[in-house]
């Protein structure tokens, strides 16, 4: 029976120990109900019960991680882009650059699209037969 009551002391002890550190090193915002050195002072003067009391009714639960938003749902975000005629004006400036870089491109090809290669022109020295041998 001694055995029983000296592990129940301990972990007595030990539950008192760790509820008045917790208490202490809590932020003064997550302390509930009355201020922090009041929540230190109960959980000191009524060990176990003061432990409980703390963590059932005097510490608040931590608030979830800040949840991710895509870019088009993040209001921040979105305020950052500019305006629809910004890139409105953006996308024409781009298409009149792209239309000036065709037109450059056809300019520099010398001959008309239409004068390719003509059917007999092959350099590929034809080669008639079955398995490339020469008739």
């Amino acid at each position: 029976m001694a055995r029983v009551l000296l592990i129940g002391a301990l972990l007595a002890i030990a539950f008192w120990v760790y509820s008045i550190v917790d208490c202490a090193l809590q932020d003064a915002t997550r302390h509930r109900g009355v201020s922090k050195p009041v929540w230190i002072l109960i959980v000191i003067l009524l060990p176990v019960l003061g432990g409980i009391l703390w963590f059932v009714i005097g510490r608040t639960r931590r608030s979830p991680a800040p949840t991710r938003r895509a870019p088009d749902d993040d209001p921040e975000f979105l305020g950052t882009l500019g305006s629809v005629s910004d890139q409105d004006e953006r996308i024409r400036r781009l298409e009149e650059e792209l239309a000036a870089l065709d037109s450059e491109a056809d300019d520099t090809r010398g001959p008309a699209a239409g004068d390719g290669p003509k059917p007999g022109d092959d350099d590929s020295g034809e080669q008639t037969g079955s398995r490339g041998s020469l008739s």
